[in-house]
């Protein structure tokens, strides 16, 4: 069997770090060639060394390190795994080459996703999402008519924040947001799943890769995590991934596309029915909830929906000025609940821009200087 050649973007990263744990244990079916990361040089070293990985850069070899990970290497897939704007060059480029995309970047997909679709689309390269929703939307439509698909559905965990009174969410501190009860994510994902920003992030995500309208994409709260996403279909049929909450198992998936790999995560309870359904092993029973979200305890999501409405670069907006709010929070500098305010007040003075690539980045630009304003303001208690 031929060996796919990988290139990771983002490989310190929490992404990063499981996906060489699922190549680690399908050495048969993976190359590593290639490897970027940030400032984590030593464990970046320790990577390259164990994987054998030829070619390796750093955030100090900047565009041009990513540019020789992701295209030079010639890898069969990239695993793009990094934050943020740093590696959409790369991540195009490798894309005009053919290059299969397993995406772990919300910000490549919220704010360039339909550019980088059509790029694939003329260049033949599959784009495959690894976000545990994406993933199980795209399982569930492996051989429909998408002309059959009535809507997609995206479960949220509802985060450490849940069943908390509005008073309490908006006053929460650092280490209550960084308590998610389910998923294992950096910093700035886990505060997202606490505001469920990232939900919203995620419904805009879907609605460019899977050619969605806005009024197509739901959201459920569904606190086990376990049922990852639902399509229901025209004829009242509905289709759920469901699967232990663990991203060993879509980013073995994207990595393996189209086959399926074994063993991912050992075979203990694999003949059990409720531990195969995301039981904890020796569990009597196993329960899925779901209800709806809450948009005014979780404003963020509500701003999500209204950004994939108006569409053009204001989902760029949108992500821009949340990452400077959620950073701004980690740091002190706002409340939690003031997450929302400091994006609203970007979308709100933010204006059109070309969607395109150079588009997206003076949206972004903008956005980031208008959101560091509004923090400016909330600082110093001024009303923004």
């Amino acid at each position: 069997m031929h060996k796919k050649r990988v290139a990771i973007l983002g490989s310190t990263g929490s992404i990063g770090t499981q996906a060489l744990d699922v190549i680690a244990n399908h050495r048969d079916r993976f190359d590593v060639v290639a490897l970027a990361a940030g400032k984590q040089t030593d464990k970046l070293a320790q990577q390259a060394a164990q994987f054998g990985a030829a070619t390796v850069a750093s955030a100090a070899d900047g565009a041009a390190g990513l540019h020789r990970v992701a295209v030079e290497s010639k890898p069969d897939i990239v695993l793009a795994a990094t934050d943020g704007f740093v590696s959409f060059d790369a991540v195009f480029a490798a894309v005009e080459r053919g290059t299969d995309i397993a995406v772990a970047n919300k910000e490549l997909i919220v704010a360039a996703g339909e550019l980088l679709l059509a790029a694939a689309a003329r260049s033949g390269s599959k784009i495959l999402p690894v976000d545990s929703e994406h993933s199980a939307i795209f399982q569930c439509l492996v051989g429909e008519d998408v002309r059959r698909v009535r809507s997609i559905i995206l479960t949220a965990s509802g985060g450490p924040f849940l069943r908390t009174p509005r008073e309490q969410i908006e006053n929460a501190t650092v280490e209550a947001a960084l308590a998610h009860p389910t998923w294992r994510m950096g910093i700035k994902n886990t505060v997202d799943s606490a505001s469920m920003m990232n939900k919203g992030l995620e419904a805009i995500e879907a609605s460019r890769l899977f050619g969605m309208p806005a009024h197509r994409v739901q959201v459920l709260v569904h606190p086990q995590s376990i049922a990852h996403g639902m399509v229901v279909f025209t004829d009242g049929s509905v289709k759920i991934q469901a699967a232990a909450p663990d991203m060993r198992l879509p980013i073995g998936y994207a990595l393996g596309y189209p086959d399926r790999l074994g063993g991912t995560l050992g075979t203990a309870g694999v003949g059990d029915p409720l531990e195969a359904t995301g039981a904890l092993a020796g569990a009597a029973a196993l329960r899925y909830d779901f209800e709806r979200p809450d948009l005014e305890r979780f404003p963020c999501l509500r701003l999500a929906f209204q950004a994939l409405e108006a569409g053009g670069t204001m989902p760029a907006v949108l992500s821009a000025a949340n990452e400077i709010a959620v950073s701004a929070f980690v740091e002190g500098e706002i409340r939690f609940g003031q997450i929302p305010q400091v994006v609203e007040r970007a979308m709100a003075i933010a204006k059109p821009v070309e969607l395109s690539l150079d588009g997206v980045r003076r949206a972004d630009r903008d956005a980031r200087s208008d959101a560091r304003e509004a923090v400016l303001s909330l600082a110093a208690r001024i009303e923004v």
